[in-house]
């Protein structure tokens, strides 16, 4: 299968990118040109050879057109945003990159009239933030969801939907809810937060990769769209208690410490029963076996 994934860079593209090329696909990342020059994110770097790399910036139509013709996937994973990690970036910046970068690669995908060339399916990633769009990042992510109903029912093009519940892992940033807190229980320190009462769906990126994958084999309907999480609910102030219980020291959680951010829905959990009976596939790894994990790796890395 030719496949091509936009966002290979993000943490939970690596993990996809990995799986696709062990299962034997011919994998391609659609990257920014800087990469030419410089190298990608570990591991994809020591894994190069595995990988084709095709430049475009999302943002600029034309671009993306030619190096989606070039590719010519078979199937395609867009996974590239902006936000991801500042949900309340200028709206501009959102409508730009979320918007306009999924409509340029849509309209590059299917740009042949006579069909030759245009991928078997195209996979979207959502976020449950979508729901309630209460920041630029989701309310720009649902504004591009819906022109991609739109290009399913009217057109026939065969996009689909996987909305992914709160990834977490091993090599997601410091500046990230499971890494930070981690890494600051195994360093012996206070950990500031806010009062964190909101419950998440957490899923482990593996999980998180091979969901998506299940998704590509699924067989959905163009236009629909389908949960990708754990249904293992468990607040923010839990998950930063569980992971100071795992390392032990003397550092603690300090829930309340800082105010909480507008915008954050108090319960966000996928109907992974309709996954199931969809695509006959469920979450494998437990909150707190994938909590000791990333641990592991941090402790690794500082060793």
């Amino acid at each position: 299968m030719r496949t091509l994934i936009t966002g290979a860079t993000g943490f939970i593209g690596r993990a996809l990118a990995q799986q696709a090329a062990a299962a034997g696909d011919e994998v391609m990342l659609l990257v920014r040109e800087g990469y030419r020059q410089r190298p990608l994110p570990e591991p994809l770097e020591g894994q190069r050879e595995q990988f084709q790399l095709v430049y475009a910036d999302l943002r600029d139509a034309e671009a993306t057109e030619r190096a989606v013709s070039a590719a010519e996937p078979q199937l395609l994973y867009h996974l590239a945003a902006g936000g991801v990690d500042d949900p309340f970036l200028d709206v501009e910046a959102a409508l730009e990159q979320n918007l306009y970068g999924t409509l340029n690669l849509l309209r590059g995908a299917f740009a042949d009239e006579d069909g030759r060339g245009h991928p078997q399916q195209v996979i979207v990633v959502r976020t449950p933030g979508e729901d309630s769009a209460m920041n630029p990042y989701a309310a720009s992510k649902a504004a591009a969801w819906q022109f991609c109903r739109m290009y399913a029912r009217t057109r026939g093009w065969p996009i689909v939907g996987a909305k992914l519940f709160q990834t977490y892992g091993p090599g997601q940033g410091p500046h990230y809810l499971v890494t930070g807190a981690l890494a600051a229980a195994l360093a012996g320190q206070d950990f500031p937060m806010t009062a964190g009462a909101q419950q998440r769906d957490w899923i482990y990126v593996s999980d998180a990769a091979e969901g998506l994958r299940a998704v590509s084999e699924g067989g959905l309907a163009p236009g629909s769209s389908v949960d990708l999480g754990s249904g293992e609910l468990a607040s923010v102030a839990e998950v930063v208690q569980q992971a100071y219980d795992l390392v032990g020291g003397p550092g603690r959680p300090l829930p309340g410490a800082l105010p909480t951010r507008p915008g954050e829905e108090p319960l966000q959990v996928a109907d992974v029963e309709r996954a199931r009976a969809l695509l006959g596939w469920q979450a494998a790894v437990p909150l707190r076996q994938g909590l000791a994990m990333v641990r592991d790796h941090l402790t690794q890395e500082g060793a």
